[in-house]
C-alpha cells in the first residue's frame, strides 16, 4: 500500500530553497495542481527551483559521464528528499528566443513540415516569367550551349558535393581512379594527383572537371557524351563554366526554356531562411535591413540647419561656424544657392535631396580654416546618409554603434520585400500559394485554407502524412487561443503569455505521457473569454496521463484545478510555509488562507464609490498600425483608463506603438518612429510620458532596487557623514561598489567571480577575498547604527524601513517599495534575479517617490502579471494615487479586478487579428457592462454587483 501511495504523489520533504521554511507537501500526480499565494511567497521556489530543478538533475544523472560533461553540473536543490518525481518539463516565460530568425513557425516546428511539403509536392515556376518549370533533356542542354559565341572556351563541371561538411577523401580518390585529372574545390582548381586535405568542419563545394571544349560546329557528339557523364556523376546536375566568371546551371530536373533560367533541385533547405540555400542573398534571410532614416536624423523640419535641424551624430557641430561640417554646408550653399537660415521643410526637394543623398559625384570647393592653417578642398559631398553610414561602419566602439543605431529604422529588404527567401524558392507553389503567403496568414485563416486546399491525386498521395501533422499542430495553436497570430510572426515580439502558450501547443503536439509539466502563469495576456480554451488544453494534457503543476493567480484556473496548494502566509521572510491545500471549496473554508478569503468573497477589492471625470482628452486620429482599422480614439486625461479587448485585438498597437512612441518623441525627445496614424491632438496638456513595463531594471547584477530608486545615493551620504568615515576621510564614493576605492578589487565589487567554461554554462563563485560582501575590509569597518554598508544592502525593505525610521528622506523612498508590495526584496538584490512583475513594481515605486507635476501620463502594460489578489488590491491603490495627483494613467489589462476599478474603459475588438482593430465600447465600467457587443462588458458586469 505504501508503495502504491508513493506512485500517486510527488512527496516533498524539507524544502528550504530561497525562502521556503522546511516545507513538506504531497502533491497528487496525474492531476491539475495550482500553486498559489502572495507574490514572493515561495511558489516559484517550490515549482521551479525545487521540483523542476530536481527533475532536471535526476535526468542529467541518468546520462553517461561523457554526455554530462557537456551539460555542466546541476546544483542539488536545498531539499531533504523528493519521491515519486516524474521527468519534468518547464514551460516558463523567460526562455523565449529573442533571435530575429526565430518565428512562431520555427518554434512550433510547423514551418519544418511546410518546408517538407513544398519540397515534395510544390510546383516550381520560373521566378522571371512565372511559367511552370519542367525538367530539361540532354538535347536541350546541348542546344543551349551551342548558342554561345563561337570559339568560347568552356569547362564541363560535375557538382558532386554542394555545401556539405567532411574531408571527402573517398570521393576524390574515386574520381582520380576513374581517370579524371582536375577538380574545382571551393572556387580553386586542384590536380587530383596531389594530396588534397580538407577541413572536416567546414562546408565544401566540389565539382569534378570532366571536359574542356571550345564551342564550334562538330563538337555536338563529344559534348553530348561528356554531358551525359557529368549528369551521371552529379545526379542530374551539370555546370558549364564559360571561363569569364559566369556559370550556366543545367539540371535534368527544373529549368525555364524561355528565360534560360535553371533552378536547383528543390529540397527542404531551399525554403529555410536560415540556410544560404534558401535565404534571400541581400538580407541573408532576415527580411529587413537597418538603414538611416532621414526623419530621425532631421526630426523637426520646421527648424533651419543653423538652428540645429540636423541632430545625427557627427553633424551636431554644423551650427558651429568653425567646424568642418559647417564649411561643407556653406560650400553647398554657394554652389546650389540656398542658405542655412531657411527652415528645412521650405527647401525645394532638389536641395533636400542634395543634403541627404549628396551631389552625385559633383565636387564643391570647401573653404576651411582649422588649427593647422586654412585651405581650399575639393569635396564630392556623398550626402548625410552615406556619410553617416560610413562612420557607422568604421567605428570600433560598441557605444558609438548603438548611438548611431538610434538614428536607424528597420526597413523591409528591397530584394525580397520582407519575404526572407530567394526568388526561386518563392516561385514554388502549393494550391496557388507560395510558402511565405501561407505562413503569413493568421492561424484561423490557415486552418480554413488547409481544410479547403485543392491538390492533385498524386500530390495528395505524397503529402497526406505531412498535411495530417500540419493540420493537427495548427489546430493545437488555435486551441490555446492563439488563432490571431501568424506563423511568420517573430518570437521576439510576443508577450510572455503568448510565448508560453505556443510552447504549450508544441508540447500537446508531442503527445508525451507521464511527464510533470510545470507552468508559470500561462493565462497572462489572455482575455477571460479565451480562458476556457486554455483550461481545455491543460485538461487535455492531464487526461493524456501527465501531472500539471501551474503557478497561477487566475480565479477561473483555481476553480478548475483538482487541487490548490496555497503557500504563504506572507511574502519573502514571512512566506515559505504551507497555508492550506485542497480544492477551491476546501480553501474557501480555511480561515488562514488569504486566497480562500478572496475566492469565497470574504475579502474583495472594492468598486470605487465615484468614477472621476476626465479633465480633458487626447485624440488619436486615424490609427492604422498592424490590424487597427484607421480608427479615432479619445483617451481621457487626469483619470485612470483601462484599454481592454481579446488577445490580438490591437490594444498594444494602439497604446505602445502609436500613443507611447508619439508622446515619447514629442515630450521626451526619444528617437523612435510611432506606428501608422494621422495625428494626436491635445499633447500640449502633458509634459512627460513614462512607460512602466516589465523589462528588467538593469541588465547586470550591479543594478539593484537601491540603485534604481536612488535611495542608495542617500544611504552613501549617510555613511559618509558618520564619525568613522570623517575620521578616515572617506567621501560617498568610497561606499560605491562600482568605482575603485572602497570596493573589493579582487571581484571589482561584484561579490561573485564569473568563471567562463567555454562550451559549458558560466560558473559564478563567491569572491574568496571579500566572501561576497563586495567591499574591502576598511570600508566595512565604517558602521552606522552598528551596521556596515553590506549589512544595509542585505536588509529586506521591511527591515530597512524600521532601521531608517529616523531618516525621513530615505524612509520615504523605502516606504514606496513597501507600499507596492515588495516588503520582502533585499535592497541590494541583483536586478537579474527579479521577476518581470517585481521589476515593474520597483519602477512604480520610483515614480511614486518623485514629486508629481500633475501633467504626466503613465502607460502600463498588464501590471498584474505575477500578482496575487491581495497584491492586485495594493496595485489598484497605487494607480489611484498616481491619478489622484491629476496625472493620467493608461493601463492595458485583462484582470477584471483592475478593470472594474477604472474610471473609464476603452474596449478594442471585437475579435483578435483581422477581426479586431475597432473600438467596440467606451465609457465607465457600468456603461461598458451594458454594451452587448463587448466581450469585456459581459465579464466585468459580474464583478460590479
Amino acid at each position: 500500500m505504501a508503495a502504491e501511495n508513493k506512485k500517486q504523489f510527488i512527496r516533498i520533504r524539507g524544502a528550504n530553497e530561497n525562502n521556503l521554511k522546511n516545507l513538506s507537501v504531497d502533491i497528487p500526480r496525474d492531476k491539475f495542481v495550482v500553486l498559489t499565494g502572495l507574490s514572493g511567497s515561495g511558489k516559484s521556489s517550490l515549482a521551479f527551483d525545487t521540483i523542476y530543478a530536481e527533475g532536471q538533475r535526476r535526468y542529467m544523472e541518468s546520462l553517461s559521464s561523457y554526455a554530462r560533461q557537456f551539460l555542466g553540473q546541476m546544483e542539488k536543490p536545498d531539499v531533504e528528499s523528493i519521491e515519486g518525481l516524474p521527468p519534468a518539463i518547464s514551460i516558463d516565460q523567460k526562455s523565449t528566443n529573442r533571435n530575429p530568425r526565430s518565428t512562431v513557425g520555427t518554434v512550433t516546428e510547423i514551418y519544418d513540415y511546410f518546408r517538407l511539403l513544398y519540397a515534395r509536392v510544390g510546383i516550381p515556376h520560373c521566378p522571371k516569367c512565372g511559367k511552370v518549370i519542367a525538367r530539361q533533356t540532354v538535347d536541350q542542354m546541348v542546344d543551349q550551349i551551342m548558342e554561345l559565341p563561337e570559339r568560347t572556351k568552356i569547362q564541363l563541371l560535375a557538382p558532386v558535393v554542394r555545401g556539405r561538411k567532411g574531408t571527402h577523401v573517398k570521393l576524390l580518390d574515386q574520381a582520380r581512379r576513374s581517370g579524371y585529372v582536375r577538380a574545382e574545390i571551393d572556387g580553386s582548381v586542384y590536380e587530383l594527383s596531389e594530396t588534397i586535405t580538407l577541413d572536416k568542419n567546414i562546408k565544401h563545394t566540389i565539382s569534378i572537371i570532366v571536359d574542356r571544349l571550345i564551342v564550334k560546329t562538330g563538337i555536338e557528339k563529344r559534348l553530348t557524351d561528356s554531358l551525359e557523364t557529368v549528369l551521371n556523376l552529379a545526379d542530374g546536375l551539370a555546370v558549364v563554366d564559360t571561363m569569364d566568371g559566369n556559370y550556366m546551371n543545367f539540371s535534368q530536373s527544373f529549368s525555364c526554356a524561355d528565360c534560360g533560367i535553371s533552378i536547383d533541385e528543390i529540397e527542404p533547405r531551399s525554403f529555410s531562411f536560415n540556410n544560404p540555400f534558401g535565404a534571400c542573398p541581400e538580407c541573408l534571410g532576415l527580411g529587413y535591413k537597418m538603414e538611416f532614416d532621414p526623419d530621425l536624423m532631421i526630426p523637426d523640419k520646421s527648424l533651419s540647419i543653423s538652428e540645429g535641424a540636423i541632430v545625427v551624430m557627427g553633424w551636431q557641430s554644423c551650427t558651429d561656424k568653425n567646424s568642418f561640417t559647417n564649411a561643407i554646408l556653406n560650400a553647398l550653399c554657394r554652389e546650389y544657392e540656398f542658405d542655412l537660415d531657411t527652415p528645412f521643410q521650405d527647401y525645394p526637394k532638389k536641395i533636400q535631396d542634395i543634403i541627404l543623398y549628396g551631389t552625385g559625384g559633383h565636387s564643391v570647393k570647401v573653404y576651411y580654416k582649422g588649427q593647422r592653417g586654412e585651405g581650399v578642398y575639393d569635396v564630392a559631398f556623398p550626402g548625410l546618409i552615406k556619410n553617416v553610414e560610413q562612420r557607422y561602419k568604421e567605428t570600433g566602439s560598441e557605444a558609438m554603434k548603438q548611438e548611431y543605431e538610434s538614428f536607424m529604422q528597420i526597413t523591409p529588404c528591397t530584394v525580397c520585400k520582407g519575404q526572407r527567401l530567394k526568388k526561386e524558392s518563392l516561385a514554388v507553389t502549393v494550391a496557388d500559394k507560395n510558402i511565405y503567403e501561407v505562413t503569413n496568414m493568421s492561424i484561423d485563416k490557415l486552418k480554413v485554407f488547409l481544410a479547403e486546399m485543392q491538390l492533385s491525386p498524386q500530390q495528395l498521395l505524397i503529402g497526406k502524412q505531412i498535411l495530417k501533422e500540419i493540420r493537427a499542430r495548427v489546430g493545437f495553436l488555435a486551441d490555446v487561443g492563439l488563432e490571431y497570430l501568424s506563423l511568420a510572426r517573430a518570437t521576439g515580439t510576443l508577450s510572455g503569455g503568448e510565448a508560453q502558450r505556443i510552447r504549450l501547443a508544441t508540447q500537446i503536439g508531442s503527445g508525451l505521457v507521464g511527464v510533470a509539466y510545470i507552468l508559470d502563469e500561462p493565462s497572462i495576456g489572455l482575455h477571460q473569454r479565451d480562458n476556457d480554451k486554455l483550461l481545455g488544453a491543460l485538461m487535455h494534457l492531464r487526461d493524456l496521463g501527465n501531472s500539471l503543476i501551474v503557478v497561477e493567480h487566475d480565479e477561473d484556473t483555481m476553480r478548475a484545478a483538482d487541487c490548490i496548494v496555497d503557500i504563504g502566509p506572507g511574502a519573502g521572510e514571512h512566506g515559505g510555509k504551507l497555508v492550506g491545500m485542497g480544492t477551491a471549496e476546501e480553501l474557501m473554508q480555511n480561515p488562514d488562507s488569504i486566497t480562500g478569503a478572496y475566492l469565497s468573497g470574504r475579502l474583495k477589492i472594492p468598486v470605487p464609490e465615484v468614477r472621476k471625470t476626465p479633465t480633458g482628452f487626447l485624440t488619436i486620429k486615424g490609427a492604422a498600425e498592424n490590424n487597427l482599422k484607421h480608427i479615432d480614439v479619445d483617451i481621457p486625461l487626469g483619470i485612470m483608463t483601462c484599454i481592454t479587448g481579446v488577445s490580438g485585438s490591437g490594444k498594444s498597437s494602439l497604446i505602445n506603438e502609436i500613443l507611447y512612441k508619439h508622446l515619447a518623441r514629442k515630450l521626451n525627445r526619444a528617437r523612435v518612429i510611432p506606428g501608422k496614424h494621422d495625428a494626436i491632438l491635445g499633447v500640449e496638456q502633458l509634459d512627460k510620458v513614462i512607460a512602466i513595463d516589465q523589462s528588467p531594471i538593469g541588465r547586470t547584477p550591479r543594478s539593484n532596487p537601491a540603485t534604481y530608486t536612488g535611495v542608495f545615493d542617500q544611504i552613501r551620504d549617510l555613511f559618509a557623514a558618520t564619525a568613522d568615515a570623517k575620521a578616515k576621510g572617506y567621501k560617498k564614493g568610497r561606499f560605491s561598489f562600482n568605482v575603485k576605492g572602497g570596493r573589493c578589487e579582487a571581484c571589482s565589487g561584484d561579490g561573485i567571480i564569473k568563471i567562463e567554461m567555454h562550451f559549458l554554462p558560466d560558473v559564478y563563485v563567491p569572491c574568496e577575498v571579500c566572501k561576497g560582501k563586495r567591499y574591502n575590509r576598511e570600508t566595512l569597518e565604517v558602521k552606522y547604527k552598528d551596521k556596515s554598508i553590506y549589512d544595509v544592502l542585505n536588509m529586506t525593505v521591511e527591515e530597512a524601513m524600521i532601521f531608517f525610521e529616523n531618516v525621513p528622506s530615505i524612509r520615504r523612498k523605502i516606504e514606496t517599495l513597501y507600499d507596492v508590495g515588495l516588503s520582502y526584496i533585499r535592497l541590494g538584490q541583483p536586478s537579474t534575479t527579479l521577476s518581470g512583475g517585481e521589476a515593474q513594481r520597483i519602477k512604480l515605486a520610483t515614480e511614486l517617490s518623485k514629486r508629481s507635476t500633475g501633467k504626466t501620463i503613465y502607460i502600463l502594460d498588464e501590471p498584474t502579471t505575477g500578482l496575487h489578489f491581495a497584491d492586485v488590491q495594493k496595485l489598484v491603490e497605487i494607480l489611484r494615487r498616481l491619478s489622484d495627483g491629476g496625472n493620467t494613467v493608461v493601463v492595458i489589462e485583462h484582470n477584471l479586478d483592475v478593470i472594474k476599478t477604472a474610471d473609464y474603459i476603452i474596449d478594442i475588438g471585437p475579435e483578435g487579428g483581422d477581426g479586431g482593430g475597432m473600438v467596440v465600447a467606451k465609457g465607465t465600467p457600468e456603461e461598458v457592462a451594458e454594451n452587448p457587443a463587448s466581450h469585456t462588458g459581459r465579464y466585468v458586469a459580474k464583478y460590479l454587483k
